[in-house]
């Protein structure tokens, strides 16, 4: 067992904490029960999503469970089904605060954090690079370091939605925009991968981020129109979800 890898998996989990704890109150309180539910649906639903497509791009992999405890993992999907995990789990309890808020910038120091394990493993890597800063994983050739791309992208995103917050800007939307912003990102980005092409010259990923970001984008307009009328609505304050 890689236990620089493991150190630095437990450090990403505690960056989430700690800037959990760093930004104080996020969206709308709720009860300790709900908070657990939203909490497990998050992980649970990432953890998930985040195999699925190799799951089912693999065959034999359908009917083993060790398989999902193998290597290979996709962040776009883990974001995008703990998102997703999240809205059904609140939907199906009633649970009817918004909780976004409080989970984006920590959410993002901690995909930050944990980027840096798939440096250190040498996986996730980019096209080979004449760049000053191009890096050999080990088969000879420099490359670009995605995974480090990938590191300053969350850091700075978590930066600013602690900025947002502060000034009460993109209230309810944050986590949408920061995963929004994050699909653009690895849209662009997957151009530095080594991924092949599936449809219309997109890789998977291209696809699978354009869909996605659709969809939050969906979600957002839904939301915003979904608070208006809530603030609109005589002698009553917007609801939170």
């Amino acid at each position: 067992m890689d236990w620089g890898h493991v150190a630095l998996m437990v450090l990403s989990v505690l960056a989430g904490v700690a800037v959990r704890r760093l930004q104080g109150p996020q969206g709308t309180p709720l009860p300790a029960r709900d908070r657990a539910r939203v909490a497990f649906a998050a992980v649970v639903g990432g953890a998930i999503s985040a195999k699925l497509p190799f799951i089912l791009r693999d065959p034999e992999a359908l009917g083993s469970l060790w398989s999902w405890f193998m290597d290979g993992r996709t962040i776009t999907w883990g974001m995008a089904g703990g998102y997703l995990s999240v809205e059904l789990t609140k939907w199906a309890y009633g649970i009817k605060g918004r909780t976004g808020d409080a989970f984006a910038a920590p959410l993002a120091a901690a995909v930050a954090v944990g980027r840096l394990g798939c440096y250190r493993a040498g996986c996730c890597f980019g096209l080979p690079s004449s760049a000053a800063w191009a890096v050999d994983f080990g088969d000879g050739v420099l490359r670009h370091p995605t995974q480090l791309y990938e590191v300053a992208f969350h850091a700075v995103a978590c930066v600013a939605l602690l900025w947002v917050g502060r000034r009460g800007w993109l209230r309810y939307q944050r986590v949408k925009v920061y995963l929004i912003a994050y699909m653009g990102y690895r849209f662009v980005t997957e151009w530095l991968r080594p991924e092949p092409a599936e449809v219309w010259g997109l890789t998977f990923y291209q696809l699978s981020a354009a869909a996605f970001a659709l969809a939050l984008g969906a979600h957002w307009a839904a939301s915003a129109r979904a608070i208006s009328r809530e603030r609109a609505a005589p002698g009553s304050a917007a609801k939170v979800s």
